[in-house]
Order: structure tokens, then C-alpha cells, then sequence
């Protein structure tokens, strides 16, 4: 095995240790008891199954596989895997992305506090320790403002408070919340500590990005639709439907975060609001989107971010041009059904997936299951991304294959069938300069 050209990946998933293979790397595999599979076994050159979130287990092994067969990189694109990756880069000086940078991605507070020194424009945000906080916060700051853990993803635990009236109630859910894990799948991730922040008010997107060597190219704006009471994203859809003075704007707001933080090289998805002040960045990873967002991205643009973030630490990676062009559009629409409905059956897949315009479907909805409440991505009941001649054709398409192709068959409490639907989304307009 040629260490020069040998990876560590810290978690992934099947297409990931499959894209790594066809770039001609070997692949030695930190693989969580839950998520290993047979394919994964097949594909990769070495596998470890570890916890590979608890650093303790994962370092005496980073050392041993050190020692033999070797690797000369360390990355990680799956979210519970980002600061072991960077703990291994710092451990080996591999280059990489260390804890210190990674670690402002990852807990919101410490980029929170990070940025307050650097950026006058920054959220304004404060750790929740009790329930006075935020009487306090909201006294300093104003209504409405936001609460949320520190280092979750897929919109778990977050809450608005629009008044003192909302603290007893936000904090109950904070107190319930406060260790559990947060992934209903696999558990990897563990709710403790949470912040409120300032509410930007406008509409929301994502920026998924690639740097090189402190170069940071932006290479998709994605228009992101959320439920506005507890923020579960709806959709997705690219490219953005944006004035090129506020598309301007966006890129350059999201490459002086970037610098700010302190990242060099790798992918990140950043989630900003146009605010009456312009956007400002809500949070950001530096790992792919999900939500099947690196499929639309695809599409449009023809980069692949996943090949892009495994090929970067070999120096493979193709250069971007400053502005990738789009071509056509794309979208995610999320599927939805009405709570307490329960699921009957589950057709169409394989159909949808056979069409020329679908990219993806996935649909997690299981016969037998009851609908839940939308609070975060995990109670929606699956997803379908497509292409369109543009953006809004996309958005339109994908709630057509809803309930046409895609059919989650449901009975309601009253004994009559239905279909889950396609999740409403704001018909937005560009906006101008």
C-alpha cells in the first residue's frame, strides 16, 4: 500500500469510500459500529470499526495505523467526524484543517465569540446557563431571538422566542432536550450546551464553497425554505434566484467569514439571511451540505463537492474558476404528511428514480410509522431532488413528482386514505439590488 497515496476517513458513507476509490486512493476506514455495512467492508483497503467520535479510542488507533500501513491524509466530510479528522491532522502536522479552526465550525458559541472580535456585524449571541439568561438576553437584545444547541445539526432543538411569555416554555424544551442525542438514526451526536442569538429577519440560503491555499472560491448560492416555527428545511433549490448586486454581496460576505475563522482548504457549507442590513451568516460547516444539496449542485454547475473535498489534501483537486457558471436549475423538495396520519405504504420509487429529470429520492417514511409534528429534518418523511430548465422550474417539477410518482400512502385518524405532499414553500421573487 503506497502511504503517499493513502487516505484516513473518519466516517462515511458508501458513496463516499466509493468516490475516494475511483481517485485511486486507498482508503483506511474509521467506521462507527452503527454505520458499517457489507459494501463499505468491500470497498475500502483497511476498516476499523470504532466510536469514532470518542477521541480516546480513536487516537492509540490514528497511531497505530501511523505506524502501518501508513497514510498521508486525514478528512473527514460527515459532521460527528470533523474534529477527530482535525485532531489527526494536528497530531501528524498532516496540513490538513486542525481542531482550533474546525472547532469554530462546529460549536456555534466559540464562532459566535470568535467573531465578535472581528466582525462589528457579527449575530449577536451569549451561552444559555439558566433560565434568567434569557429574560436577560432579551431585555439586552430585543425580541424575537433565537435558541439552539451549540453543536447540532438538521435544525434540532432550535426555538424562537418572540416574547418573555415564550422563556418558561423554550426552556422546558431546553431542559429536555439537554442530553439526548440528537440523530433518531444513529446517535451520534449529543445535545449539552445551548446559545440564543439574534434573530435575523429574511429570507435564507446556503453557500456551499471551496478553498485552496486561503483561495476561496463560492461556488453555488442556494435558496434554502424553512418552517418558520421551528426552522425544519422544506427545500432547496439552485441556483438562487438573486440580482447580481446581492449575489455579489452574499459571495463576499461569505469569503470574509471564511477568512475569519480561519480556514485554508476544503469544502464548507455556509447558511446565511438577507437581512434589512445585508446577509449575515447564521452558521457554517466545514464538511458538504446535505439534503441532497451536493446533487444540485452537480447538476448546475458540474463540481462534484464530495470528489473535490477526498481529492484536495492529494492535490487532485481540479482549480475552480472564480465564478462556476450554472447551467439550468435544480431542487429539493422535502415530503411532508399530516401528524398523527400513519404511513400505510411506500411506491413510486424506482419509478421516480428511472426518470431523465430525477437526481435523487429518499424516503425515509417506514409502513407503520406515525407522522410527528415538523420540528427538525428528522420528522419529515423523505426527499426528491430534480433538475429543471430553471430554478423555479425545478421547484415546481419536484412538487409535481410528489403524490404523482412518489406516492407515501397514509390513513388518517378518521380512517380515510390519503398522500403526503410535497412541504409548501414561499413563492419567492429575486431579489434585486
Amino acid at each position: 500500500m503506497n502511504r503517499e497515496r493513502s487516505l484516513l476517513l473518519v466516517g462515511a458513507t458508501d458513496e463516499t469510500v466509493a468516490k475516494a476509490k475511483r481517485l485511486g486512493l486507498h482508503v483506511l476506514l474509521l467506521q462507527h459500529p452503527t454505520k458499517i455495512n457489507a459494501e463499505q467492508e468491500r470497498l475500502a483497503d483497511h476498516v476499523e470499526i470504532v466510536d469514532y467520535t470518542r477521541w480516546d479510542l480513536v487516537e492509540p488507533l490514528a497511531e497505530r495505523l501511523w505506524d502501518s500501513p501508513g497514510f498521508a491524509a486525514a478528512t473527514s466530510i460527515t459532521e460527528p467526524g470533523l474534529e477527530n479528522a482535525a485532531r489527526i491532522n494536528d497530531l501528524f502536522a498532516l496540513g490538513g484543517t486542525g481542531y482550533a479552526v474546525t472547532r469554530r465550525f462546529r460549536d456555534k458559541a466559540v464562532m459566535r465569540a470568535h467573531l465578535a472580535g472581528l466582525d462589528p456585524d457579527a449575530v449577536r449571541a451569549q451561552p444559555l446557563r439558566g433560565r434568567e439568561d434569557l429574560d436577560a438576553f432579551g431585555k439586552r437584545h430585543g425580541y424575537p431571538f433565537i435558541v439552539k444547541p451549540t453543536d447540532a445539526t438538521a435544525s434540532i432543538g432550535v426555538h424562537r422566542l418572540d416574547g418573555p411569555a415564550d422563556a418558561d416554555r423554550v426552556w422546558a424544551e431546553v431542559r429536555r432536550l439537554s442530553g439526548t442525542r440528537t440523530d433518531r438514526v444513529s446517535t451520534l451526536m449529543l445535545l449539552q450546551d445551548f446559545l440564543m442569538e439574534e434573530y435575523v429577519d429574511g429570507p435564507e440560503y446556503s453557500v456551499e464553497s471551496f478553498s485552496s491555499g486561503g483561495r476561496h472560491v463560492v461556488i453555488a448560492v442556494t435558496e434554502k425554505f424553512t418552517d418558520p416555527a421551528h426552522f425544519a428545511e422544506l427545500g432547496h433549490a439552485v441556483p438562487a434566484r438573486l440580482g447580481a448586486a446581492v449575489d455579489e454581496q452574499v459571495r463576499t460576505s461569505v469569503i470574509g467569514f471564511l477568512d475569519r475563522l480561519g480556514v485554508k482548504d476544503g469544502v464548507c457549507h455556509t447558511e446565511i439571511r438577507i437581512g434589512a442590513h445585508g446577509p449575515r451568516v447564521i452558521e457554517s460547516h466545514n464538511r458538504i451540505a446535505g439534503d441532497a444539496i451536493t446533487d444540485l449542485v452537480h447538476s448546475v454547475y458540474g463540481i462534484d463537492t464530495v470528489t473535490l473535498a477526498l481529492a484536495a489534501p492529494f492535490g487532485l483537486a481540479e482549480r475552480l474558476p472564480d465564478r462556476p457558471k450554472a447551467h439550468g436549475g435544480a431542487a429539493v423538495r422535502s415530503v411532508v404528511g399530516r401528524p398523527g396520519d400513519v404511513v400505510d405504504a411506500v411506491d413510486g420509487v424506482a419509478e421516480a428514480q428511472a426518470l431523465a429529470d430525477v437526481l435523487a429520492v429518499r424516503i425515509s417514511a417506514r409502513p407503520g410509522e406515525t407522522v410527528r409534528p415538523l420540528r427538525d429534518n428528522w420528522d419529515r418523511l423523505g426527499l426528491v431532488a430534480v433538475t429543471g430548465e430553471d430554478t423555479t422550474a425545478a421547484i415546481r417539477r419536484g412538487a409535481e413528482l410528489v403524490g404523482a410518482v412518489v406516492k407515501v400512502r397514509l390513513t388518517g385518524a378518521d380512517g380515510r386514505p390519503g398522500l403526503a405532499t410535497a412541504a409548501p414553500v414561499s413563492d419567492r421573487t429575486v431579489i434585486p439590488a
